[in-house]
Formats: C-alpha cells, sequence, structure tokens
C-alpha cells in the first residue's frame, strides 16, 4: 500500500516515538524530587525555525529530553525547507545531571517539504544515534549547553520537478550516516 506524503503532518512513526518518550518520562518516579529544564536551541533559531525542549532528571546521574522544531513557513521564494522535528533523548551524565560532560542516546523523527535546484522533496525521515555534550552553569537557574550527535537516518519520500505534476512523482529511500544533531542551547532550570 503506497502513501501520498504532501502536506506537513504527524507520520505513524514520529507518534509511536513521541508516545514512547511521554510514557517514559511519565513512568520513571515522582516529579516532586525531580529537577526541569526548559530550553531552546539558539542555532536552530538561526535557520528561522521555533523550537522547544524540556529535560528531567530522572537521578542523580540521568535524564531524559525531548525536544521539537517546527518550520511552517517559506523563506526564499525559489529554495524553500518546511519541517517539523521531534528528538527524544537519554543522557548519561558524568558527574551530576545538568551539569558538566555527559553522553546520549537520541531518536529522531520529521517530516519535511523542500523545495530546491528544480525539484521538490516531500517525505518522513526517522532514526537514532549518539550524542556528546557538556553543560556550563551560567547562575543558579540558567545553563549554556553544547551538543553534537552522530547517527543514522531512514528517508522515504517523493522527489519530483518543481511542475504542477502528481504523476512526475518518484518514490525514493535513503540512508544517511553522519551528523544526526546540534545544538547550542541555553536552559533555564526549576
Amino acid at each position: 500500500m503506497r502513501r501520498v506524503y504532501s502536506n506537513i503532518g504527524i507520520s505513524g512513526i514520529a507518534c509511536k516515538m513521541l508516545f514512547a518518550a511521554i510514557l517514559f518520562c511519565g513512568i520513571t518516579g515522582h516529579s516532586h524530587a525531580q529537577k526541569w529544564a526548559l530550553k531552546t536551541n539558539t542555532l536552530s533559531w538561526a535557520v528561522l525555525a521555533p523550537n522547544i525542549g524540556a529535560e528531567l532528571g530522572l537521578s542523580g546521574k540521568v535524564s531524559m529530553e525531548l525536544s521539537g522544531s517546527y518550520k511552517p513557513w517559506t523563506v526564499l521564494d525559489k529554495s524553500n525547507i518546511r519541517l517539523w522535528l521531534v528528538q527524544p533523548e537519554v543522557r548519561y551524565w558524568l558527574c551530576e545531571t545538568f551539569e558538566g560532560h555527559f553522553f546520549g542516546i537520541h531518536m529522531h523523527g520529521a517530516q519535511y517539504y523542500a523545495r530546491t535546484g528544480g525539484k521538490i522533496y516531500d517525505g518522513y525521515l526517522a532514526g537514532g544515534g549518539v550524542t556528546y555534550g557538556h553543560a556550563w552553569i551560567l547562575s543558579p537557574r540558567w545553563n549554556l549547553e553544547a551538543v553534537i550527535g552522530v547517527g543514522y537516518a531512514r528517508l522515504w519520500y517523493k522527489k519530483r520537478p518543481d511542475l504542477p505534476c502528481a504523476k512526475c512523482s518518484v518514490d525514493k529511500t535513503r540512508n544517511y550516516f553522519g551528523p544526526t544533531k546540534i545544538s547550542l542551547s541555553v536552559s533555564y532550570l526549576f
């Protein structure tokens, strides 16, 4: 059975990933003794993709983050990308949560629509990877965090010329290995 990917909406895989992340956060104990952080990735804002993330300290050395980004508008007339992205991540901190170095495992799911070079790419991606990061304490409530991640993404999409021709589209898939996450985030702890 074939799917038609024409509008930006939530795919089945991304919904399942988001549900698993929310379920994981919900079964991890009492929230009154845990530390939370609300954050945003400044690099994503630089490419006009608003985003927000939340991180929950599960123990003294483990935390769970859920972040998302949404770019619904066109910036340039001839070339544009619209997308939404969800990235849950589990982190192991070498010192204590929200301070110092950490390693993580992340997943990602996205839906995108890209128009570039006379072609339109309309599809989804899903995958995961590993991350390394460091958080600097700026004040008792503010942190600065740098993260880099590498991993895998499976892309499936329709490719067609930038013409109003539905029959011209071709179903394609692609496997991607490389950088999957980069961020320079500002966090507020509460």
